[in-house]
C-alpha cells in the first residue's frame, strides 16, 4: 500500500495508494443511473479508463447492466462485468483469488475492520510524509501551485488530519460497541488491552489536532513555527508505530478469534450492519476519503462488503457519492 510514494510527482496531499496508467479504450455502460450496481461498476471502471460513456437506462432492471469495451460487450450483474473488466483491462486488477490477510471463512466483520486499519494507516503514512516535507521546507512554499501559500497548505493539512481523526474515532468505537463484546462474550477480559490502547492513544490524537491549530496562527517561516512543525512531525510519526502496533495486535491476536465464535451467515450479517450504522461520518462525508486509502482489489472488496448487508437505496447512495 502507498507503493507510489517515492515516485510520484504529486505533491504528499494529492498521492494515492495505486498510480497507473488508464486506457483511452472507448467503453460504454448503460444501466439504472440510481442503482448501486451501476454505481458500483461506473467506480470499478474510474481504475481503468479515461473515457467512460455512461448511457442511463430506465427500461430495465437496476441489476441488469450492459457493458461495451471496444468491439465486445457483455450483460449481466456487477460480478460479470467486473470479471468481463478485468480480463479486457488487466491493470490495475480488481478482482483476486485471494485479498491478502482473508481466507474463504474469514469472517465480514473481520474483512471490514482490517480493511479500514489499511486505510486508515495509509492516511496517516501520508500524513506523516507530508509533515515531515513541511519541517524540511519550515516555511517555504512547494513547488506544488495547488497548495497555495504555506498557510493555505497548513489548512489543508488540518482538514486532512481532521477527517482521518474521525474515521479512527468512529472505528474505536464500533470496535468498541460491536466487536469486542462478541469476543468478550466468548472470552471475558480477552479485549483488555485494546480498550486500554484505545484510551491511550486519544489524548495523543486530540493534541495532535491541537498542534495543528496552534501551527495555523504562527508566523510563517520563524523559529516557533519551525519548531512547532518539527514536534508534529514527531508526534505524527509516534501515533503511526502506535497505531501500526494495534492494527497488527488486533488482526494477529484478536480478529481470527472471530471465526472461533461461529457466527451464522445470518449473525454475519447483523454484525456487519451494526458495524456500518454505527460509523455515520465514515459512510457519508468521509466515504470517499476512506476508499481513497485502499488500493483497487481492497476497496471494490469493500463495497462489495456494503452491498451485501445494505439496503438498495442506503447503498446507491453511499457508492454514487464516490463517483461524482
Amino acid at each position: 500500500m502507498g507503493n507510489c510514494l517515492n515516485h510520484s510527482k504529486k505533491s504528499n496531499a494529492e498521492i494515492a495508494p495505486f498510480d497507473f496508467i488508464k486506457s483511452t479504450t472507448a467503453i460504454k455502460l448503460y444501466g439504472s443511473p440510481t442503482a448501486a450496481c451501476t454505481a458500483y461498476i461506473r467506480f470499478a471502471l474510474l481504475y481503468k479508463t479515461l473515457s467512460l460513456d455512461f448511457v442511463p437506462t430506465t427500461d430495465t432492471p437496476d441489476s441488469q447492466l450492459v457493458l461495451q469495451i471496444g468491439s465486445k460487450t457483455v450483460s449481466g450483474s456487477r460480478e460479470t462485468l467486473l470479471r468481463f473488466i478485468d480480463a479486457k483491462l488487466p491493470q490495475p486488477p480488481l478482482m483476486l483469488p485471494e485479498i491478502e490477510g482473508f481466507g474463504e471463512t474469514t469472517p465480514w466483520i473481520m474483512r471490514a475492520v482490517v480493511l479500514q486499519h489499511r486505510s486508515m494507516r495509509w492516511h496517516l503514512e501520508r500524513l506523516v510524509n507530508w509533515g515531515e516535507d513541511l519541517t524540511t521546507r519550515g516555511g517555504r512554499k512547494t513547488v506544488d501551485p495547488a497548495m497555495g501559500s504555506p498557510r493555505m497548505e497548513i489548512r489543508k493539512f488540518s482538514k486532512s488530519y481532521s477527517q482521518l481523526l474521525e474515521i479512527m474515532l468512529e472505528h474505536a468505537q464500533m470496535e468498541e460497541r460491536v466487536v469486542f463484546p462478541i469476543l468478550e462474550m466468548a472470552d471475558r477480559g480477552i479485549c483488555r488491552a485494546a480498550n486500554e490502547e484505545h484510551a491511550r492513544d486519544l489524548p495523543i490524537m486530540n493534541g495532535i489536532k491541537e498542534d495543528i491549530k496552534s501551527i495555523g496562527v504562527l508566523d510563517t517561516g520563524s523559529p516557533d513555527y519551525r519548531e512547532a512543525l518539527c514536534n508534529l512531525s514527531t508526534r505524527l510519526k509516534s501515533l503511526l508505530e502506535h497505531c501500526k502496533e494495534h492494527f497488527e495486535e488486533e488482526e494477529k491476536d484478536l480478529l481470527p478469534l472471530m471465526e472461533a465464535v461461529e457466527l451464522s451467515k445470518e449473525q454475519q450479517l447483523k454484525v456487519l450492519e451494526q458495524c456500518f450504522d454505527l460509523m455515520h461520518g465514515t459512510d457519508s462525508h468521509l466515504f470517499n476519503f476512506l476508499i481513497e486509502g485502499l488500493l483497487p482489489w481492497e476497496a471494490m472488496h469493500y463495497l462489495d462488503l456494503i452491498l451485501t448487508c445494505k439496503d438498495e437505496e442506503k447503498a446507491a447512495s453511499m457508492l454514487c457519492s464516490i463517483i461524482e
